[in-house]
């Protein structure tokens, strides 16, 4: 094998390098929020399915029970939502309004 080829090759596998997915069925996430997209849930949505990714960024099905839809996201839109920090208080307010 020759330069050029062990260098094709190499670039090739980088290529296909696969980001694992952070989160799990059923659990709790938030939308990142963004000036650009005031079309988006606010509060706490589950995810309901793992997709494959979308280039490099690994993709979910996200459900929020104020809605009758489904969305698919990539990971890089969505963060943890820590449900266990508050009190049963807290929770209910985030899931209410969005916000703590």
């Amino acid at each position: 094998m020759n330069a050029a080829n062990f260098s094709r090759r190499t670039s090739q596998m980088a290529r296909h390098v696969v980001v694992p997915h952070l989160y799990a069925v059923g659990q709790a996430v938030r939308l990142k929020g963004s000036f650009m997209q005031r079309s988006r849930p606010t509060g706490i949505c589950r995810i309901t399915r793992t997709l494959p990714p979308t280039g490099a960024s690994p993709q979910y099905r996200i459900r929020n029970d104020a809605e009758r839809h489904e969305r698919v996201v990539t990971q890089d839109d969505i963060e943890a939502a820590n449900l266990s920090s508050g009190s049963e208080g807290a929770i209910l307010t985030e899931m209410t309004f969005g916000h703590g």
